[in-house]
């Protein structure tokens, strides 16, 4: 039989710390998945063959060990089931945050803290829904919105990104993107006990605010020069 705990609300102090931990190491995993994504996108700008290459070489990954495209299959269960953990630890430490306010208020003062908690939140459940789009749009489904084939990554990035509303919408999820990765690197960095020192923090602030302009500046630069004919079929 379990010895109960002494203090009260111990397991579910433990419980929220796990779920912390939970969302910080597959926010992580994010980071490093999105840097090496947009690595990738950026090979566009050395042309059709550069980068149809670099997607051909991401199936052979692991060849001969694994079968064509093995690794980018387990890159992407990997991805799956952080994505799963990360919207599961937001959503149950969400759902507790909101069951802990036992006490009834008519107006909640606007703080800067909870501004990036709604941040988080509404702009989490925005990315989860791009990301759905992104999919189905070049790896899922491969939806060409200007009716043209949709065998070659190059051409299909290219078609994608000439169509002004497909560029606003993606230039406007790689905003909430660089919002959410600011924040997020900063709840990470306390969760992993990283802010102890004002130096610390400063530095996490630091890491949070370069990390998040880089990603953001770096996706939004692929489909500004579509957009502006820089790269062209």
């Amino acid at each position: 039989m379990a010895t109960p705990t002494l203090v009260k609300g111990a397991r579910s102090t433990r419980s929220t710390i796990a779920l912390k931990l939970l969302m910080a190491v597959s926010g992580l995993i994010f980071i490093g998945f999105v840097l090496l994504h947009m690595y990738g996108n950026l090979k566009a700008f050395a042309g059709h063959d550069a980068f149809n290459e670099y997607a051909e070489h991401l199936r052979e990954l692991g060849e001969p060990m694994l079968p064509h495209a093995g690794a980018l299959w387990i890159i992407r269960v990997v991805l799956l089931l952080s994505l799963v953990a990360h919207v599961y630890a937001a959503f149950t430490l969400w759902s507790r945050a909101r069951q802990a306010r036992t006490t009834p208020y008519v107006m909640k003062k606007r703080t800067g803290a909870t501004f990036a908690s709604l941040m988080m939140r509404w702009g989490g459940v925005t990315l989860l829904l791009f990301i759905v789009w992104h999919l189905l749009n070049f790896t899922v489904g491969k939806v060409n919105v200007t009716g043209g084939p949709t065998d070659d990554p190059y051409n299909l990035l290219v078609d994608s990104f000439t169509t002004w509303w497909l560029t606003l919408i993606y230039l406007a999820a790689m905003l909430m993107l660089g919002a959410h990765l600011h924040h997020g690197i900063w709840s990470a960095a306390q969760t992993l006990g990283l802010t102890g020192t004002a130096n610390a923090r400063q530095r996490a602030r630091v890491v949070a605010f370069v990390t998040a302009l880089v990603i953001t500046i770096g996706f939004s630069l692929v489909p500004l020069a579509v957009m502006f004919g820089v790269i062209t079929k």
